[in-house]
């Protein structure tokens, strides 16, 4: 049976897509996830959207990464983290714009969220091109020998992202928006959140199983290690 005619609760992250499409939207007892969408109308599209990608998502992350061959870990990157961040970035950016513009005098305001984000996009746009233009097709080649020196350029930067996340978590009190607050201020911490676990699990796979998988250490090595 397709996840979305299941009861609401059997794939998890749908209550955080009903809160940021439809806030104030309940589902009666005993309906289907796809029946729920369909009666919110004309966020229907948008919701299932979302469902369904929701669902890809979550097979795919059942696959055991640490078996695969390095070329097929390096397109789910791609596909799953890289164009991702390239496509909801830009708007997270202008969502924290509008909040600053519009509430920049209440007390939880993030102020110089937006500023903050500019600066992480920009780093992650060039780190991620590195990736793809030199590093990836190294290691999808099984060169891996080859990228040492520049996987340790690449886990010192991801150590820089674990510590802009840190600075985001603080700067929006742990994407907790305050009472009252309004639909755009709720996606986008919502959003925030979103971004911050991708981007974690991002840097774990490529710290913990890509340059793991790609550099294996040859026990003469680890001898003189």
């Amino acid at each position: 049976m397709n996840t979305l005619d299941q009861p609401p609760g059997s794939l998890a992250g749908t209550t955080q897509i009903f809160q940021q499409y439809a806030p104030k939207f309940r589902r009666p007892e005993g309906q289907s996830l796809r029946e729920a969408v369909r009666a919110k109308g004309r966020r229907a599209q948008e919701i299932d959207n979302k469902l369904e990608s929701l669902e890809e998502q979550q097979t795919s992350e059942t696959t055991d990464w640490k078996n695969a061959p390095p070329s097929a870990l390096i397109a789910h990157l791609l596909d799953r983290f890289h164009q991702r961040h390239r496509r909801e970035l830009p708007e997270l950016i202008h969502l924290a714009r509008r909040i600053e513009q519009t509430h920049g005098e209440h007390p939880s305001c993030p102020r110089g969220l937006a500023d903050h984000l500019s600066v992480l996009e920009q780093a992650l746009e060039s780190h991620i091109q590195t990736e793809e233009q030199v590093l990836f097709p190294l290691l999808a080649r099984g060169e891996g020998a080859f990228a040492r020196t520049l996987i340790l350029v690449m886990r010192m930067e991801h150590d820089h992202y674990g510590e802009a996340l840190k600075r985001l978590n603080g700067l929006t009190d742990g994407f907790t928006p305050p009472p009252g607050a309004c639909n755009t201020w709720r996606a986008l911490y919502l959003g925030l959140a979103a971004l911050c676990v991708d981007l974690m699990e991002n840097i774990y796979l490529e710290n913990n199983v890509l340059f793991e998988t790609a550099t294996p250490v040859h026990k003469t090595e680890a001898s003189h290690g």
